[in-house]
């Protein structure tokens, strides 16, 4: 899963680093959608075991690369200047890939990132309910649209069909991300690196109390390296290096290549195929999103830059 969302700025990019920008947003989205393929190469039994070490991994590497990226000096005051809104965002991000690890023992990848596919749009419902932010006739349509499909999604755990535990996980997931869209809105200081540092080392800490055992071999050390260091961590790099020079829904748009390329590898790599209801509800929810992002990008070279904050997987 990847760990959305990122802060976008809303300040128009030059055109000269708009095609780095988007090749390293595509590059971030590519790098995310192995999480589930990862997932399902380890055989530990405890998945706050799963939690505690990917975590571990991802909060080194995103300490590495702000200390690389800010110096020193500039990650305290990243610190420092986060207060209590990034706080937030860093547990909404605990939250969400916490979920996300242990929905994987309770339904397929497909299946949690078309539901998490749905967060730009739970975040615009989000705001309208809790600050009465105006939200245009196309986004109520696509926001209906998504339901409608995320419906057809979760109605599989009503017949057995997958198992509604995974389901729920898959929708808390949506939500916290979403949540964290609407903070990081309210609270442009926000920055996302420090957030999610901090998120993981909450997820790490609150792992280890409830595993029943950290203890790994060293094929599994390994895959949970890769996982967290370069699956979420790299991911999440990419994509606010880029994010900052490609418009909004440029980048929201080109995140989605995560929801379509990681069912594929594991229905490739595990053969994982999701089933019927999820590939129907799925399609409806991309259908919508990629509507709805289309829309946006053409209203930005239109009238100029319109914030949308995206998320990456937990």
């Amino acid at each position: 899963m990847s760990p959305s969302p990122a802060l976008v700025s809303n300040k128009r990019p030059e055109t000269q680093g708009q095609g780095v920008g988007a090749a390293l947003v595509l590059a971030s989205a590519i790098v995310w959608s192995f999480g589930g393929t990862l997932a399902r190469f380890l055989h530990v039994e405890d998945g706050w075991t799963i939690v505690f070490w990917r975590s571990l991994f991802a909060a080194i590497f995103l300490f590495g690369f702000m200390l690389l990226r800010d110096g020193v000096a500039g990650t305290r005051r990243l610190f420092q200047d986060m207060g209590w809104p990034g706080v937030a965002v860093g547990l909404c991000f605990a939250t969400a890939s916490t979920s996300f690890i242990l929905a994987l023992a309770y339904t397929t990848v497909a299946n949690i990132l078309l539901i998490q596919a749905s967060v730009p749009l739970i975040a615009a419902l989000l705001s309208w309910l809790l600050f009465r932010e105006r939200i245009a006739m196309q986004t109520w349509v696509a926001i209906a649209v998504v339901i409608t499909g995320v419906c057809i999604m979760v109605s599989g755990s009503m017949t057995g069909e997958v198992s509604p535990i995974g389901d729920a996980l898959a929708l808390l997931i949506a939500f916290a991300f979403a949540s964290a869209t609407v903070i990081t809105r309210r609270y442009s200081h926000v920055r996302m690196t420090p957030a999610v540092f901090f998120g993981t080392i909450v997820a790490a800490t609150f792992a280890a109390s409830q595993s029943s055992g950290l203890g790994v071999d060293g094929r599994e050390l390994a895959i949970l390296m890769v996982f967290g260091a370069f699956n979420f961590g790299l991911g999440l790099a990419l994509f606010v290096t880029g994010a900052r020079l490609v418009p909004s829904a440029v980048a929201a748009l080109l995140s989605t290549a995560e929801t379509v390329l990681a069912p594929v590898w594991v229905a490739i790599i595990h053969s994982e195929i999701p089933s019927t209801r999820t590939v129907i509800g799925g399609t409806i929810v991309l259908v919508a999103l990629l509507g709805y992002l289309l829309l946006e990008v053409w209203q930005q070279r239109r009238t100029g830059p319109v914030r949308i904050v995206s998320g990456p997987e937990a």
